[in-house]
């Protein structure tokens, strides 16, 4: 199964566990399978419209969705999944 790296800010919502478990098939479906294991995670994560928030980088084996097919990128059962808030500051 595909692991999702959780960061620490985003942890209280999944009992402080750093990675989870979820289906593959896309990473829309993975990042449901997580809503239904943690409800109220992809709220952090997806805009009202369902896109990835801007503040919000998400990577499938270090390659950021953005320049993959988003929402709809491939994933496989051996892939890594990590949610990264962007860093402000200078």
């Amino acid at each position: 199964m595909p692991t999702i790296r959780i960061p620490a800010p985003l942890r209280k919502l999944t009992s402080n566990l750093e990675e989870i478990q979820v289906t593959g098939g896309r990473l829309d479906t993975s990042l449901a399978h997580l809503n239904s294991t943690y409800p109220g995670l992809t709220e952090r994560l997806l805009d009202e419209q369902g896109g990835v928030r801007r503040f919000v980088n998400i990577f499938v084996n270090d390659e950021d969705i953005r320049f993959l097919q988003g929402k709809e990128t491939p994933v496989r059962e051996s892939d890594v999944i990590s949610i990264v808030p962007a860093q402000a500051g200078g």
